[in-house]
């Protein structure tokens, strides 16, 4: 008897104790994911408990995918906690999503939430491109964070032309995906305008019709391959800069001098050279006569001894060569400068 009692109050506690758990169980789901519950019944998209504890176990972020469902559901559009919860695994931005495709769906553009994950996907700000579609943006050609101020340019009369331009832009929501960035846009917009500015006859024209520039550069199509669509091109400012004709003239003069120098110094250079090889072989020539001066008087002595020449005819030649020194003697003489007196 004593031995059914007590198997009776194990059994008892035990009911007690699983009543307790089940109990447990339900107040930590009231106390985790009472809150959301609640909040997606009443806002119209019911989430079951059993959907809230697989998003935590999957590790999903529950709160970010029922509020973005709640938030979807209040604008009209129809997602599924499925679609929801498999962008947030791939990685992507729920939230941004949602409110791009709010936002796209008030402005009536056309813009599926397959197109608008791939886009959240590959990195580019969905929320922000929807928005920039709707309220175009202006972007400084130059950009000013880059370092540089005005876009340069010369004109063909030298004359140098600093400009700023402001192009204002509206994403193109088809070729977002691939397309390039603004940073396209603002190197193809300042390429137009040294272009335009190039093309120029002289500076003057430029001044007078800045719109020409703004006109040249947007009919050449610059927002092709790229995010954006080009509204407009506005000249905000143009400033006249240096001469730069004139400093390539002057340039091109200096060098043409250092190099006529040059060339007259190689000259000059080269007729020194000529004058040294001259006296060189002038003082060779001397040797050569001094060294047939030298044979004579061997050529006499053989003569003597082969009786050719005579002692009358030895004295022949010493006269005839005293004879020619005086000569020259009395012309050198004559060569001389007179002294004023």
């Amino acid at each position: 008897m004593v031995e059914a009692m007590l198997l009776a109050n194990v059994v008892q506690v035990g009911f007690f104790v699983i009543v307790g758990l089940v109990i447990l169980f339900f107040a930590m789901l009231v106390i985790f994911y009472g809150n959301l519950w609640i909040q997606a019944r009443f806002s119209g998209v019911p989430v079951s408990f059993a959907e809230l504890i697989g998003m935590s176990l999957r590790k999903v972020n529950s709160r970010a995918i029922v509020v973005s469902r709640i938030t979807a559901a209040k604008a009209g559009l129809d997602l599924t906690t499925s679609q929801l919860e498999s962008h947030y695994l791939a990685g992507g931005r729920v939230s941004n999503v949602v409110r791009a495709l709010i936002a796209a769906d008030r402005a009536n553009i056309n813009l599926t939430w397959q197109v608008a994950t791939a886009i959240d996907l590959a990195g580019r700000d969905i929320l922000d491109a929807v928005q920039t579609s709707v309220n175009p943006k202006v972007i400084d050609c130059p950009d000013p964070q880059k370092g540089k101020e005005t876009v340069d340019a010369v004109a063909q009369d030298g004359i140098q032309l600093r400009a700023k331009a402001r192009v204002t832009v509206r994403t193109n929501i088809e070729r977002l995906i691939g397309g390039a960035t603004g940073e396209t846009i603002i190197a193809r917009v300042g390429e137009g305008i040294v272009t335009a500015i190039g093309s120029a006859i002289n500076y003057k024209s430029v001044l007078e019709n800045p719109d020409r520039i703004s006109k040249s550069v947007l009919s050449k199509g610059l927002d092709a391959g790229t995010a954006f669509e080009i509204l407009s091109i506005d000249i905000a400012d143009v400033d006249v800069g240096q001469n730069v004709g004139a400093q390539l003239q002057g340039d091109q003069a200096d060098a043409d001098l250092k190099r006529a120098k040059a060339e007259a110094e190689k000259r000059a250079a080269m007729a020194r050279a000529r004058e040294q090889e001259m006296r060189a072989l002038v003082e060779e020539n001397r040797a050569k006569v001094v060294l047939s001066e030298a044979e004579v008087p061997l050529a006499m002595a053989d003569a003597f001894r082969k009786g050719n020449m005579g002692v009358m005819d030895y004295y022949k030649m010493k006269n005839v060569m005293s004879d020619t020194e005086m000569r020259q003697s009395i012309a050198k003489g004559d060569q001389k400068p007179k002294q004023e007196d």
